[in-house]
């Protein structure tokens, strides 16, 4: 896939392509790297954010939008915007991180598209940035719920259960595989008002839990 792929996708065509390619090295290729272009690009799109959640959420307070916007720049939001945009096919590696899978690893994808909007910022300004953090994140802004960001899954359920005057559900382990420094667990989530038995597995107990729970947690969604 050519760059001129991945510029459609971004949807801004550099005047400087050199800030691209810049963007795109990881400091394992060589020099220019991406370092300081990742480091303002952080910056672009903490206030950016910050400014689109301020005008599209006129209800919510300072601290639920301060946690919205921990959500929307952490690392794995980042990483799965730019696997998106299949930014691991442009990235430029040394021989090792190329050996040991760089171009699909969460932090380098997440640093490379912080340092793309740095490099869209120096290229054409805070406003063409901007305009390209919303393309990419808007999506994700309208779909957060500040009542549910930051709890996990079995905390929801809980809640869920509790504003309907439902017993809390009952978590049974079902299985335990693999030896003692490598286990994994099997947990079954049972819900008999519901009639609801949903299974999760995870390398510990309290993980098998979660997904147990976030299972249970989907099916009484498709119930309605």
């Amino acid at each position: 896939m050519g760059i001129e792929t991945l510029v459609r996708r971004i949807g801004h065509e550099f005047k400087d392509p050199a800030l691209l390619r810049r963007a795109l090295t990881h400091r394992s290729y060589g020099m220019p790297h991406n370092e300081r272009l990742e480091f303002l690009g952080d910056s672009v799109l903490n206030c950016s954010i910050a400014t689109h959640l301020y005008h599209l959420h006129t209800r919510v307070q300072e601290g639920d939008l301060s946690r919205m916007r921990a959500h929307l720049v952490k690392e794995q939001t980042l990483s799965e915007i730019a696997a998106s945009l299949n930014l691991g096919d442009h990235l430029l590696l040394g021989e090792g991180e190329l050996k040991s899978g760089g171009f699909r690893r969460p932090s380098i994808l997440a640093d490379t598209l912080e340092a793309i909007i740095g490099a869209v910022y120096l290229d054409a300004g805070f406003i063409a940035a901007e305009q390209m953090i919303a393309r990419l994140f808007e999506p994700l802004m309208k779909g957060l719920d500040p009542k549910t960001l930051g709890k996990d899954p079995k905390t929801l359920l809980q809640e869920y259960l509790q504003g309907r005057k439902l017993p809390l559900p009952n978590y049974t382990v079902l299985s335990i595989s693999g030896e003692a420094h490598q286990q994994h667990f099997e947990v079954e989530c049972a819900i008999p008002a519901m009639s609801v038995r949903a299974c999760g597995g995870g390398v510990s107990r309290r993980s098998a839990e979660q997904a147990a729970a976030e299972s249970a947690l989907q099916m009484l969604n498709q119930q309605g």
